[in-house]
């Protein structure tokens, strides 16, 4: 049960770098002696120090540790990355005991981290709230074990099943909501339109009325109808425009050729190689229906102004799941699905 409460406590600690830590996971440490915190920590961004390193840092009495038990919500590092192994300092210090949330399936970790502190002769135990730590990491696990990006598909739809009115931008959800969406945006590494989506919103895709950094933008443009005095290409944040016309660069835009045939596959390995964890699939329709079609999503964000009838205009994407958890933000309701 301690375990459990100490382990739930670096999970607490890794969330406050939620979208800040790519590409490397989110991750917390905290350094009990006799029952009491006397270090925590987490990872803040790549290249700083790693969530185990913070909480050592932490430690006023250093002389405790060989008496103190490390907790980490993941499995501690083995390799020279921007930073030395957090399995060397553990080993080290000489902490009595290591307990670990989930293990690590990158390649170049995956155990080995474990076996360091194990050989020397230092008790690890693992496995501990291992569901909630995969879930905190399920962006670097996908990524890592399906060589694709975590995939969100997101929409606001009326309550007669309508994206806008008559085709032109129309407001659906509330400012509440919209709140919501800033966050996700957030939270999240990366935010994906379709050229119609492109031309009849002229979005920024950046992160307003909240906190945060800009997702990178991706732009499914194949015959770059998107003219580039459009937002979509203004210096705010970096962006992909995959296309079948060229393949270069321009300070913060880069043009990836992609085949319009059978082209989601390709899309995932380009992502993939432009170390992209996680993608919000903003729209439009038939973007959407493309992802839904070949069953290419991890999660789905549904927003419903029931009262609100628009008549005509875009469909909102066909969509037959159970949905895993509701939300309601005043007038309108948010679906969460999960793709298991």
């Amino acid at each position: 049960m301690q375990d459990e409460l100490y382990i739930k406590r670096c999970i607490e600690l890794a969330q406050k770098a939620l979208g800040q830590t790519y590409p490397n996971p989110l991750v917390g440490s905290v350094i009990v002696h006799e029952n009491t915190i006397i270090g925590e920590g987490y990872h803040h961004k790549a290249g700083e120090n790693h969530a185990e390193i913070n909480a050592i840092n932490s430690v006023e009495d250093k002389s405790l540790i060989p008496e103190s038990t490390i907790y980490v919500s993941l499995e501690p590092c083995a390799h020279y990355g921007k930073t030395p192994p957090c399995a060397l300092k553990i080993k080290e210090l000489g902490f009595k005991k290591v307990v670990i949330g989930a293990m690590d399936s990158h390649d170049k970790v995956n155990g080995k981290g474990k076996k360091i502190i194990q050989d020397a002769g230092i008790e690890v135990i693992s496995g501990i709230l291992e569901k909630e730590c995969i879930e905190l990491n399920k962006r670097f696990f996908t990524y890592h074990e399906k060589k694709r990006p975590y995939i969100i598909l997101k929409w606001a739809e009326s309550g007669d099943g309508f994206l806008d009115k008559d085709y032109k931008p129309t407001p659906v959800s509330n400012n509440l909501v919209n709140q919501f969406i800033h966050q996700l945006r957030a939270d999240e590494h990366a935010i994906l339109v379709g050229t119609q989506t492109a031309l009849n919103d002229n979005p920024g895709l950046t992160v307003r009325n909240v906190e945060g950094i800009n997702p990178i933008r991706i732009l499914i443009d194949f015959d770059l109808k998107v003219p580039e005095d459009f937002k979509i290409y203004n210096k705010e944040s970096r962006t992909l425009v995959f296309n079948s016309m060229k393949e270069e660069d321009h300070d913060n835009i880069r043009f990836i050729k992609i085949e319009k045939e059978n082209f989601l596959p390709a899309l995932m390995d380009a992502l993939y190689k432009e170390q992209i964890q996680s993608v919000i699939i903003e729209g439009g329709g038939f973007t959407l229906q493309q992802f839904i079609n070949a069953d290419l999503w991890d999660e789905a964000i549904i927003i419903k102004n029931e009262s609100l009838r628009l008549e005509n205009g875009t469909k909102a994407p066909k969509f037959n799941h159970l949905y895993h958890q509701i939300l309601t933000l005043r007038d309108n309701h948010i679906e969460i699905y999960k793709n298991n």
